[in-house]
C-alpha cells in the first residue's frame, strides 16, 4: 500500500480497542458502514455550506447535489446529528434510521449500507465512542485532496482483509497487474470483485498518467452479499460509477454480464473451488470443458469469453494451474496456448497473500499478439520482496516496475533481453516439447552464482569459529534461565 497517512495506524488501534465481544467480521461492517456514512456526509456538509453562501436558498435542493455525484443526505443522517446522539442508549437505532433514510434519498445505494447498529450484541457506549472516534474535520479541501477517508477506508479494510482474506487482494498484487494491462481507456471487467481493489487501481492508474477519471467504465460480480455491498461503498467514496449488477450472483450459475465484452480484465478468483455451477453446454467452454472438481480452468475460461478483439486480461491462479497434468486441464491450456491467446505467466513468491502463505502465479492473456503470436513470455519473481512481518510479504515499487517494464518491453520489441534466471521468450513449439507446463522455472533457467574466492579450509575454519561462538552463547543463556528458576523456586 502507499505510504500510509500518519494517523491510520493509532485509528486502527483506537478503533480495534473498541471492539469487545463483537465478531471480526460483524464489526467489519460496523466500522467500514461508519467511515462511509462520515464520508457522505463530510462531502454534502462541504456543498452545503457552498449553497449556503451563495445565499438562493438551494441547500436543501437534491438536484444541487446529484449535479455533481454527491449524495444527498437528508437532515436526520447528518454526521452532527448522529454525534449529538452518540452519547444515548438510541444511537444503535439513530444511525439504522439514519442508513434507511440515505438510502431512501439515493437509488444506487439501496439495499448497500449495514443497518445493524440497534442489535443487542453491540455495546452502545462503544458504538458512541467509535462515532467520537471518527469525528475528526475534514471539510477542508486540504484534507479532500489528500483523499482522506477514502485513503482510511482503503487501510481498514485492508487491516480487515488480513483476517478474513477472502474479499480483499493485497496491493502488491494489485498493482502488478494493473502496471502490466495499463487500463488507460475503455471497460474494466473483475467477474470476482471482492472489495473492488482491482477498480480502485485503475482509476489511480488513469489519474496518475493524466487521464480523465470517467476514460474506464467498470464492471463487476461478486457472489458474497456482504462483500458486494464492501465494494460499492468502497467505489462510492472513490467517486467511481460502476456496473455490479443488481445484487450478488454467482459468476458461473448467473453471469450479470453475458453480453459485456472488456477491453481490460482483471481478476484474482478464489482457488481451487470444488463446487461450482458447471453446465457442459455452457458457451464459454470453447476450448474444452473444464473439470467439475476445480474451477480454475472455468475462470480462465470465463474470462476469455469476456474478452473484447482488443482486450487483454490479468488475474491470479495457483500454481498448480500451470502445471496440471489433468486431461480436461491439460486440453484447455493446449488450445488457448496454440491459439495464441497467453501472452505471459509470471511466477510470483509465497506469502503475498494474508490467508494463504502458497505461492501464486499471474496470468496474462490477448486478444492482439499479432507481433508475438507464436511466443509466451516467462518471468520468475519468485526471489522478489520483503516479509512485512513474519507471514506477509509485500514487494517493493521498483521490483514491480521491473516486472511491468519486462513486459512491455517484450511486447514493443525494443530494449527487450533474456535474463537467465529471470525471464525468457519461448517459442510456442518449445512449450508444446514440455507437454504445455507454464511455470516459469522450467523455462528461464537457472542464474549463474558469482564463485567464492574464500578457500574451503579457511571458510570451515570460520563456520567453526561462527558455531562455537553460537553454542557458548546458548550455554550462557542457558545457565541464566536455570538462575532465574533457582530464584523463583523451582531447580532444573
Amino acid at each position: 500500500m502507499s505510504v500510509t497517512l500518519e494517523f491510520e495506524n493509532n485509528l486502527w488501534a483506537m478503533a480495534d480497542k473498541l471492539r469487545g465481544n463483537i465478531q471480526p467480521s460483524d464489526y467489519k461492517d460496523i466500522v467500514l458502514g461508519l467511515i462511509f456514512l462520515k464520508y457522505i456526509s463530510d462531502s454534502f456538509e462541504a456543498k452545503y455550506q457552498e449553497l449556503v453562501e451563495e445565499g438562493e436558498g438551494n441547500e436543501e435542493d437534491r438536484d444541487e447535489y446529484e449535479a455533481e455525484c454527491i449524495f444527498f443526505v437528508p437532515k436526520s443522517a447528518r454526521w452532527g446529528e448522529i454525534k449529538a446522539k452518540a452519547r444515548t442508549p438510541q444511537i444503535g437505532q439513530a444511525i439504522d434510521n439514519a442508513m434507511i433514510a440515505i438510502e431512501a434519498e439515493n437509488e444506487t445505494l439501496k439495499g448497500v449500507l449495514p443497518k445493524n447498529y440497534a442489535q443487542p450484541a453491540i455495546d452502545k457506549v462503544k458504538l458512541g465512542e467509535l462515532i467520537d472516534l471518527f469525528s475528526f474535520n475534514l471539510g477542508d479541501k486540504e484534507a479532500k485532496a489528500k483523499d482522506v477517508l477514502g485513503r482510511v477506508y482503503e487501510y481498514f479494510l485492508g487491516k480487515f482483509g488480513s483476517s478474513e482474506g477472502e474479499f480483499y487482494t493485497p496491493p502488491s498484487i494489485v498493482k502488478l497487474l494493473v502496471g502490466m494491462i495499463e487500463p488507460f481507456k475503455g471497460k474494466v471487467y473483475d467477474p470476482c470483485c471482492g472489495s473492488g481493489g482491482m477498480f480502485v487501481q485503475s482509476a489511480k492508474f488513469v489519474t496518475e498518467h493524466q487521464g480523465k477519471s470517467d476514460a474506464i467504465h467498470v464492471y463487476g460480480q461478486e457472489y458474497n452479499a456482504k462483500t458486494w455491498q464492501l465494494c460499492k461503498m468502497n467505489l462510492a467514496i472513490r467517486g467511481i460509477d460502476a456496473d455490479l449488477g443488481p445484487r450478488d450472483g454467482d459468476t458461473f450459475g448467473n453471469d450479470l454480464h453475458k453480453t459485456l465484452r472488456a477491453d481490460y480484465i482483471l481478476a484474482n478468483p478464489p482457488f481451487n473451488i470444488s463446487d461450482y455451477s458447471l453446465n457442459p453446454d455452457d458457451p464459454r467452454w470453447k476450448y474444452g470443458i473444464p473439470p467439475k472438481g476445480n474451477a480454475n480452468y472455468a475462470w480462465i475460461e470465463h474470462i476469455i469469453s469476456k474478452l473484447s478483439i482488443k482486450g487483454v486480461a490479468g488475474f491470479v491462479l495457483a500454481n498448480g494451474s500451470m502445471s496440471t497434468t489433468r486431461k480436461e486441464e491439460l486440453e484447455i491450456r493446449q488450445n488457448i496456448v496454440q491459439a495464441g491467446l497467453v501472452d505471459c505467466i509470471v511466477a510470483m513468491p509465497s506469502n503475498l497473500f494474508y490467508n494463504v502463505t502458497i505461492p501464486v502465479c499471474l496470468w496474462f492473456l490477448s486478444r492482439q499478439r499479432f507481433n508475438r503470436k507464436d511466443k509466451l513470455l516467462f518471468i520468475d519473481a519468485r526471489k522478489m520482496g520483503f516479509m512485512e512481518t513474519r507471514i506477509h510479504r509485500e514487494l517493493y515499487p521498483e521490483e514491480i516496475r521491473k516486472v511491468c517494464d519486462t513486459y512491455h518491453s517484450w511486447k514493443k520489441g525494443e530494449g527487450y533481453e533474456d535474463i537467465i534466471g529471470y525471464c525468457k521468450s519461448a517459442d510456442i513449439t518449445e512449450v508444446a516439447s514440455n507437454d504445455y507446463v507454464l511455470t516459469p522455472g522450467r523455462y528461464v533457467g537457472i542464474e549463474e552464482i558469482e564463485s567464492d574466492s574464500e578457500p574451503f579450509d579457511q571458510k570451515m575454519r570460520n563456520l567453526q569459529k561462527e558455531l562455537k561462538e553460537f553454542f557458548d552463547q546458548a550455554h550462557k543463556i542457558e545457565e541464566e534461565i536455570n538462575k532465574n528458576l533457582k530464584e523463583m523456586g523451582y531447580e532444573s
